[in-house]
């Protein structure tokens, strides 16, 4: 049965003044989340060799900030909706780069840890706030598609300009400075934000709900912690009791949005399958490669020994061909389907995480390349699609609600991603052989190894080189392979789930 998305009423037709300069602040905000999501994993030897982590340490650094930002998504899209979005937006790219200067100067991985968790609660403002407005700002569905396609291009521009700047500050300056180049964007997003975004909220909204939003909290980030704690150290009674006690508050936060007047979340969404299947699709996809992206960049370091700025370089393709494909993803889904160019998008993604798993530690980079630029393209249509189909599938009263739901998946599917893929890399890398008297920290991360084989004889140096860098690799390879069939299936379930579903073509008037 075909599926239609609510149309747009004749007043929302009116095309709004300024829309697009509007939309070029908005995208400031996603460039400031996206360069602070990739600078971390060029960062990570670094850190590893400054702060001296443990191999569950790294983790907690890698996706601490995505359990939090996952916890908080749909309370303060609420909020937004509620006190209004430019208004949470402007507070909160304020406080992210006030937090990126503690992450910056972190001497502790507990302190980055703890810097990181409280950059998650400043980003759970900025992207379901940009979204949320984007879907007020534009009523033409047309205009919608081509403002959601720069938003997600601006994203994966983000994912370029992040690895490249922060290779280049890491070759001058110390790891703590790719947090700061958040600094001179969020200046320019406040000062410029105040004066062309227009401020739109929920005329009705009615009360923001503190025991829902603790509830979706402890739910969300003990359900996540559940996942991270049975995929590094088995199914144990730590485990379960953060699994069940999350499963419980997320019962009990679905019970009670269904009893509000006004819920922080309309459960009802829900119903509509394109809805479901844009959400379910995009945890999926996530899922499958932030494992393999938070290890891209440890791998084109220390296992190929580029430095930071030529690794930067190196993943630059996969952030040009979401670039491109995000730009025409919109006209694609209308020429031939919403379903055949989300589930494509996603089956490319897969096959080419698939050719991943030939890669060694001598790999040439036409392969690399290729790959990445094959994961971008695929990325970059099937994500621009599902964020129009759930924006456009809600009353815009509810835009930040629903952009909280979309964003929440991406988040929840990179902690679940990274704690499972990057658990099974972990993994793999603690069992490999190393030389007599060979320090435990080797065996905890590879920057660990790489610093530890500095101050031993040459000998011994290189054969524990080798036998690390293979045993990271042979993790990387076994990551890749779980995530490719995790994207496949997930362009299974999409080809099955967005079945007849399209975009609006025209505004009625």
């Amino acid at each position: 049965m075909t599926s239609t998305l609510r149309p747009a009423s004749a007043n929302e037709a009116v095309k709004r003044p300024g829309r697009w300069l509007a939309l070029s602040v908005l995208v400031l905000a996603v460039l400031l989340v996206a360069v602070d999501a990739t600078v971390l994993g060029l960062a990570t030897p670094y850190i590893s060799e400054d702060l001296s982590p443990s191999g569950t340490q790294l983790l907690w650094i890698g996706d601490v900030y995505s359990f939090v930002i996952a916890g908080l998504l749909v309370s303060m899209g609420s909020l937004g909706d509620r006190i209004g979005r430019k208004r949470i937006l402007l507070i909160g790219a304020t406080a992210f780069g006030a937090v990126s200067v503690l992450n910056a100067y972190a001497t502790t991985p507990e302190m980055l840890i703890l810097a990181r968790a409280l950059l998650g609660v400043a980003g759970a403002t900025l992207m379901p706030a940009t979204l949320a407005l984007i879907r007020n700002l534009f009523h033409d569905p047309r205009e919608r598609s081509l403002a959601i396609g720069i938003w997600g291009a601006t994203a994966s521009a983000g994912t370029a300009v992040g690895p490249i700047a922060g290779g280049f500050l890491l070759e001058h300056f110390w790891w703590g400075s790719v947090f700061l180049i958040n600094l001179p964007v969020m200046a320019v997003l406040v000062l410029v934000g105040i004066k062309l975004l227009p401020e739109s909220k929920n005329a009705s909204p009615g009360p923001w709900d503190l025991l829902s939003v603790l509830l979706s909290l402890i739910g969300m980030i003990a359900v996540v912690y559940a996942v991270k704690e049975a995929a590094t150290h088995g199914l144990g009674a730590e485990a379960v009791a953060a699994g069940l006690l999350g499963a419980a508050a997320l019962h009990g936060f679905v019970r009670r949005q269904l009893t509000l007047p006004a819920p922080l979340l309309d459960m009802r969404l829900f119903r509509n399958r394109g809805f479901s299947g844009a959400v379910l699709a995009d945890l999926l996809t996530i899922l499958g490669m932030s494992g393999l992206v938070f290890f891209l960049s440890q791998y084109l370091q220390l296992v190929q020994g580029r430095r930071p700025f030529e690794a930067g370089l190196a993943e630059l393709p996969a952030a040009l061909g979401a670039v491109a494909a995000g730009l025409v993803a919109g006209r694609a889904a209308r020429r031939y389907s919403v379903r055949a160019v989300v589930a494509g998008g996603l089956a490319a993604v897969g096959l080419a995480l698939g050719a991943l798993t030939l890669i060694g530690q001598h790999t040439g980079y036409p392969l690399l390349g290729t790959a990445l630029l094959v994961v971008g393209v695929g990325a970059g249509f099937s994500f621009t699609v599902t964020a129009d189909v759930i924006l456009a599938s809600v009353p815009k009263e509810q835009a930040g609600a629903a952009s909280a739901v979309s964003e929440t998946a991406y988040e929840l599917g990179a902690a679940l991603g990274i704690a499972l893929l990057g658990s099974i890399v972990t993994g793999v890398y603690k069992g490999f052989t190393a030389p007599a008297g060979t320090p435990e920290a080797a065996h905890e991360s590879l920057g660990g190894a790489v610093e530890v084989a500095a101050g031993r004889p040459a000998g011994t140096s290189d054969a524990l080189l080798e036998a690390a860098r293979q045993s990271f690799v042979d993790g990387l390879t076994l990551a890749s392979g779980v995530g490719a069939t995790v994207l496949l299936a997930a362009a299974a379930a999409a080809w099955f789930l967005l079945r007849g579903q399209k975009l609006e073509d025209t505004t009625p008037a």
